[in-house]
């Protein structure tokens, strides 16, 4: 393929958008059995000026050569190219994933990796939306058409996670319904459509303020909007009980475009309308900013980091006496308690019998909590654990794994809201990855004292990696930048905490 160059847009675009998006949303469509018919029905009926970038990952076999790319060719109305590696994404054209290739996409470049022969499962269409959803943020849109299994479940939760919109075919549309059920099933798609109403969403979605040239605001301030924001909140506030003024306002900006665009509504006063006429629609919002995303070992190198100077000097601490506890806040759907406790095991060896384990997570979001304590995840989590740890932790549940009994009898889960209510004492350890990304500095300040007075004194605090606790000198020591971790200070004057004391669990 010949090399191009972005509009001129991209490259000066507001120095206040998210890292790695560009000016147009990039389409990523996953298929397997039966989606070649379907693929070629959706790009028929697109017309040549979308505006949008789209990536075609289909199943193929690894052995031969692929027509795919001129088999489609022949009834669009944009340009079909077989993907190359480095290829810079452009709008108004399809690429179209090779065989025998892993591919992702880096500021906003396709990235093609020789495929591993002994890599077990093949699920390239999660591997590139989950990429994508990295990459591109609220930019990034996942469609999965006609297959078997569940290939491209988890990369829409993972886009929908980062405020992108996600499509599914209608099982009665698609030649083989796996796929498309599996995604609706899980609850991360926004719109269950055919082939050819899934193309005219696009065409429209693609036109709306949160998808257009649209510019993010400041993350200090929401836009003017005649208290339209401040009528959201309260809803909000009165459903839910979590304060979400306390939040970022990108965050809150992003989350509220993406529910109406799905909703075709532009003006946030209409938005608020619909809102008071429904009730779900509330909870739905509500859900988004929680933004859902995880995943089991989520940053590896982190956990080896714990094993090698975390886990050590808890069992050296004469206060452990026997127990270690360990919090997560903002535990989602579990995967992160889960791979503490995991790593935990894996460090203590053949101690672990002799030690009373503790670990809590909790979270705002009920739904998360209810699927932690199930322990149930679906079959692609051996993108991200090892067979080695599945062997040992796992058991086979139906179409994916279950945490096994050992594991999840160390791990309680509790609905938390952390801005209000009083939280843990005396723990060894507290987990919260990448949950203050998401306060503004005002909770930020009032979250570190909780997060400091959970700990024992000889305590550690972990963080996400674009987390830190700069800002709170007084509380916390560093130990290792890098993986941001960090050992508790005795304060040297006294804290206030907004909430009364409750005894350890």
């Amino acid at each position: 393929m010949k090399s191009s160059r972005r509009p001129s847009s991209q490259k000066n675009q507001s120095a206040m958008s998210e890292p790695g998006t560009g000016d147009f949303p990039v389409v990523a469509i996953g298929a397997s059995a039966g989606g070649l018919e379907a693929f070629t029905q959706l790009i028929q009926a697109l017309p040549d000026d979308t505006g949008m970038a789209f990536v075609f990952v289909q199943h193929l076999d690894p052995t031969h050569h692929s027509m795919l790319a001129e088999l489609l060719s022949k009834g669009a109305s944009i340009p079909v190219i077989e993907a190359n590696n480095a290829a810079e994404l452009e709008p108004n054209h399809v690429y179209v994933i090779p065989p025998n290739v892993a591919m992702g996409i880096l500021q906003g470049r396709l990235q093609l990796t020789p495929r591993k022969k002994d890599s077990g499962l093949h699920l390239p269409i999660d591997f590139f939306m989950r990429s994508l959803a990295e990459d591109q943020k609220g930019k990034a849109i996942g469609v999965v058409l006609s297959g078997t299994g569940s290939d491209g479940t988890l990369g829409l939760a993972a886009i929908k996670g980062e405020g992108g919109i996600t499509f599914a075919q209608t099982a009665e549309s698609a030649k083989y319904d796996g796929m498309p059920r599996s995604a609706i099933a899980s609850g991360c798609v926004d719109f269950v459509l055919t082939a050819e109403e899934i193309a005219q969403e696009l065409v429209r979605i693609g036109r709306h303020p949160y998808l257009g040239r649209a510019t993010v605001p400041s993350v200090e301030t929401l836009p003017e909007n005649d208290g339209g924001y401040e009528k959201v909140f309260s809803l909000l506030r009165k459903t839910s009980g979590v304060d979400f003024r306390l939040y970022k306002a990108g965050t809150v900006w992003r989350r509220t475009m993406r529910r109406m665009a799905v909703h075709k509504i532009d003006s946030v006063l209409d938005y608020v309308k619909h809102l008071n006429a429904n009730a779900e629609e509330v909870e739905q919002l509500y859900q988004d900013l929680l933004i859902p995303v995880t995943s089991f070992f989520r940053d590896p190198q982190a956990f080896e980091a714990l094993k090698s100077s975390v886990f050590p000097a808890i069992l050296k601490d004469k206060s452990t006496k026997g127990s270690i506890r360990i919090w997560a806040p903002g535990c989602s759907t579990g995967e992160e308690t889960y791979s503490l406790a995991m790593a935990l095991l894996e460090f203590l060896g053949a101690r672990a019998p002799s030690l009373r384990i503790q670990l809590f997570g909790t979270d705002a979001n009920e739904r998360g909590i209810d699927k932690a304590r199930s322990g149930v995840y679906l079959e692609q989590i051996a993108q991200d654990v090892s067979p080695e740890r599945l062997r040992r932790f796992f058991v086979k549940f139906q179409d994916g794994f279950r945490v096994s009994k050992a594991v999840r009898d160390l791990c309680v889960f509790a609905r938390q809201n952390i801005i209000q209510d009083p939280p843990f004492s005396q723990m060894n350890l507290v987990a919260c990855r990448n949950l203050l990304i998401y306060f503004a500095p005002a909770l930020q300040k009032k979250i570190m004292p909780t997060l400091h007075y959970a700990l024992k004194p000889a305590g550690f605090l972990m963080l996400g990696s674009s987390e830190n606790v700069t800002a709170f000198p007084n509380l916390f020591a560093t130990v290792d930048k890098k993986h941001k971790i960090f050992a508790k200070k005795h304060a040297a004057t006294r804290l206030h905490y907004d909430f009364p004391t409750i005894a350890s669990p």
